[in-house]
């Protein structure tokens, strides 16, 4: 199968959106499919397009969609999508409406989906590597990793006033 991914993040961007474009290339390579990755979807004849960001790849979904309207487009929502575009944003709600397959990287974001689309979501959670080795936790203190590409619209710092709740014992 031959699969166009459009992603928002730019070539050698280290951004969320690039990252998990690469993953998921690399993965359906494993699985013998032909796969590019695209800022902008620009008519390549594919079989299926799969969109990361609702709102930034509405242009690409948009011309997908009326270049090819029965072939599958799926548009995978990301975090900023989910819980601030897609209540907001025209043209993120377009994307949706024209959507064959909604993925979400989370299930309980199918609950900010209109009831209508619902039946189109999908969950696929996100992986990541597997430690090579035995990774032994240290028993002399609780560690906590915060990653992502924190910025403001990502409340960087609610771990941080989160753990200033827990006990003491913590």
């Amino acid at each position: 199968m031959n699969i166009c991914i459009t992603t928002p993040a730019p070539a050698h961007s280290r951004k969320g959106n690039r990252i998990t474009a690469l993953r998921w290339a690399r993965l359906l390579k494993e699985l013998g499919h032909r796969v590019v990755i695209e800022e902008n979807y620009r008519g390549r004849r594919c079989d299926v397009l799969i969109a990361l960001h609702a709102r930034r790849s509405f242009p690409s979904v948009e011309r997908f969609r009326r270049e090819h309207p029965d072939l599958p487009l799926i548009v995978v929502l990301t975090g900023t999508d989910l819980y601030g575009d897609i209540h907001t944003d025209p043209q993120a709600q377009q994307s949706l409406e024209l959507a064959s397959r909604l993925v979400l990287l989370q299930p309980l974001g199918i609950s900010e989906l209109s009831a209508h689309l619902r039946a189109r979501a999908r969950v696929i959670y996100q992986s990541a590597e597997k430690p090579t080795g035995r990774i032994s936790p240290k028993k002399d203190v609780w560690e906590v990793c915060v990653s992502g590409h924190l910025r403001p619209v990502k409340d960087p710092f609610r771990a941080a006033r989160a753990a200033r709740l827990l006990p003491g014992s913590s």
